[in-house]
């Protein structure tokens, strides 16, 4: 399955573009890396069936083990593509909002976008590392 992380602006060069591409080659499943502008831009077609996850304060905070087993799910479910969607400053639509099949929230606390985008691979890391029965996550 491909885990395509859509994000809207430019992480340009920054400590935050090297830690998402540090786990973005750590992933042994396919990885599409996605910007848009801030305003406008167009999504590719996805690969389908397909699933969207748009990171969003109202979403749901999920453990990491319960992420990876979200993602195992639609993976055997047969989904092809599931989308990780990081909105503009504004955030999400409603519409969007009502079209995801996913709100995922990380905490309560607001964080800045290049700081989500890297947060996010190091889960998608961790979530297939778990998957796989890697040692890198050490649940407690």
């Amino acid at each position: 399955m491909l885990l395509h992380v859509i994000a809207r602006g430019k992480i340009g060069r920054s400590p935050e573009a090297e830690l998402v591409e540090r786990y973005a080659k750590r992933i042994a499943w396919p990885v599409r890396l996605t910007e848009l502008p801030e305003v406008g831009g167009r999504i590719p077609e996805p690969q389908t069936p397909f699933r969207t996850v748009l990171l969003d304060e109202r979403g749901k905070q999920l453990g990491s083990e319960a992420f990876a087993r979200q993602i195992e799910a639609w993976r055997d479910g047969g989904i092809r593509e599931t989308r990780f969607v990081i909105g503009a400053a504004d955030g999400h639509g409603d519409a969007m909002r009502g079209e995801a099949d996913l709100l995922l929230a990380f905490g309560a606390a607001t964080w800045p976008h290049l700081l989500a985008r890297a947060m996010l691979m190091e889960q998608l890391f961790r979530a297939t590392s778990i998957l796989a029965g890697h040692p890198y996550h050490r649940a407690g």
